[in-house]
């Protein structure tokens, strides 16, 4: 076997440093077998896996390598590899890889500690960090700012339920969201996302609002609240909140459509997914008025949701139209993902009831948002503590991919 070599270098990053030293490696015919760099607070770390060639002097390589690293003022480590070590790690490419996401509003050291040992214990290796919200400014931090770490982790032996069970635990000690999900092909090449739409889009119930403007609102919420924790079956429960809105003047309906705030990072995440080339869905047990507005708003490309009945310029209490529970949501999921050619692996559905853990369950990702704890607990992924945008965070879009010129010129668009 040909000599292999691991060559560490670092120190202050800056142009040119990679195209130096491999200059220097270009001299001996070396290999690369393998690469990796990181840059944090403009200090590189860069590792280099070589080859080199028998008939090759690595002394003399050594040697070169020492003067142009001290020219550039980067450290410099040699690590001799025998081949039983090279074997092992070129067979380590079948092992089971995941990604951890680690979001709140700040990642203390605590948080990390606590997440990382868990990975140890249960026999998995951290292969890369990296940071994927914007950097904070320690006098003029806002209120709102996003803080997600993304970590690669690796192991022989799949025991994910088990890491991903103590990981879950520890989102109750912290005031942070984790998610975990398996490194595939389809992770960061997902193409379509569904929402709810009450308390998942839009930060209120319509149904309870209306409820509000005929004065029957505490009556209506009590039945919301309900059908949403999985108490009642939500046909039967919205059939009856329907009835309380008999008489209500179909004219206080547009009353809403201003009223109703979108949730936080709405507005961002759907014109990203927009600018990205995704389809958007609507699949709501809320009412098709506000589900078309907010397509008109968002561009959102299908609704779907009940026909609030009116006749004579009022409610009649009735639904002009089949029900759309839990399980037509997922019905209507796989048909417009089928309708698009695309996979249910390349899905996210986002919701925060029981009525959305059906095409929660379908998707490839299903996420669990600001959600009720039986829907929690039930879905594969669950965001609590941030805005609807830190979704971006899970399929592999960083802030600093946002802030780019091109970017603000396409949405500005």
């Amino acid at each position: 076997m040909n000599r292999v070599t691991l060559i560490n270098f670092s120190g202050g990053d800056r142009p040119g440093l990679t195209s130096s030293l491999t200059e220097t490696l270009a001299g001996a015919r070396v290999r690369i077998l393998d690469i990796g760099q990181a840059v944090v607070h403009e200090t590189l770390a860069l590792a280099i896996l070589i080859e080199v060639p028998a008939d090759e002097e690595f002394t003399s390589l050594k040697k070169d390598l020492i003067v142009r690293a001290h020219e550039l003022d980067l450290k410099i480590k040699f690590t001799p590899v025998n081949e039983e070590a090279f074997q092992h790690w070129v067979r380590s490419q079948g092992k089971f890889r995941f990604v951890i996401s680690l979001l709140g509003r700040l990642i203390t050291a605590e948080q990390l500690a606590k997440v990382s040992a868990a990975i140890s214990r249960h026999s998995f290796n951290i292969d890369r960090i990296e940071r994927m919200s914007g950097r904070l400014s320690l006098t003029n931090q806002a209120e709102a700012a996003n803080a997600c770490i993304e970590l690669e982790v690796s192991g022989i032996t799949d025991s994910s339920a088990a890491l991903r069970a103590e990981l879950m635990e520890l989102t109750h000690l912290f005031e942070v969201d984790i998610a975990f999900q398996r490194e595939s092909i389809y992770r960061r090449n997902r193409r379509l996302f569904a929402f709810d739409m009450d308390s998942t889009l839009i930060q209120a119930e319509v149904i309870d609002e209306l409820a509000k403007l005929h004065g029957v609102g505490d009556q209506v919420s009590a039945i919301t609240e309900s059908a949403m924790r999985g108490e009642l079956d939500f046909k039967q429960s919205f059939s009856k909140r329907v009835s309380l809105l008999k008489g209500l003047p179909a004219s206080r309906l547009n009353e809403l459509l201003h009223s109703i705030a979108l949730a936080d990072g709405a507005e961002r995440l759907v014109a990203t997914l927009r600018m990205l080339g995704y389809k958007t869905a609507i699949l709501s047990g809320g009412f098709t008025f506000f589900g078309k507005y907010l397509q008109s708003r968002l561009g959102i490309d299908y609704v779907f949701a009940n026909e609030l009945e009116v006749e004579n310029g009022v409610v009649t209490g009735r639904v002009g139209s089949d029900i759309v529970d839990g399980r037509k949501k997922a019905e209507l999921l796989e048909k417009i993902a089928l309708q698009e050619n695309i996979s249910l692996d390349q899905v996210v559905a986002v919701g925060d009831g029981a009525n959305d853990l059906p095409m929660l369950n379908i998707a490839g990702m299903g996420i669990a948002f600001h959600a009720k704890p039986l829907v929690r607990k039930s879905a594969n992924h669950a965001v609590s503590h941030l805005g609807l945008d830190s979704i971006l965070y899970l399929i592999g879009v960083r802030d600093r991919d946002l802030d780019r010129a091109e970017f603000r010129s396409n949405s500005a668009g």
